[in-house]
């Protein structure tokens, strides 16, 4: 029976400092988290990666506040924000691991989720936040 583990990885995490914010510096990032998770793999684990996307999100929203008054694009709302950067990070962790696997010879396949959150306005948790 394989050994099961969730991992976390927070979207702070793939941003290094201020000079490296770039799409590209964030794959980097990535690509060095992904040799960690084959370790895993190897070492017997089945691997679920989770992610975070806050500082992404931020990002998209400001490009879109930009193209707004700069060219007059329209913005995007913060929920399509949310949504494209589950598919982006997702996309980056898919291709890392995939090209780490092949590089190991790990025969494995991948596959990104995008999620959705049901929120309750009448949960009682609202009335009393912590």
């Amino acid at each position: 029976m394989s050994k099961l583990a969730v991992l976390a990885i927070g979207g702070n995490s793939l941003i290094k400092d201020k000079q490296h914010e770039s799409v590209e510096d964030q794959y980097d990032a990535v690509c060095e988290t992904a040799k960690h998770i084959a370790g895993m793999i190897e070492q017997g684990y089945d691997v679920v990666v989770t992610h975070g996307n806050g500082p992404q999100v931020g990002f998209i929203l400001r490009r879109s506040e930009i193209a707004h008054e700069a060219g007059g694009m329209h913005t995007v709302p913060l929920v399509n924000c949310g949504a494209d950067t589950q598919g982006a990070i997702g996309y980056q962790i898919q291709q890392a691991l995939y090209n780490e696997f092949k590089k190991r010879g790990i025969n494995k396949n991948t596959a990104t989720v995008v999620t959705q959150v049901v929120v309750d306005k009448t949960d009682p948790a609202f009335q009393n936040p912590a």
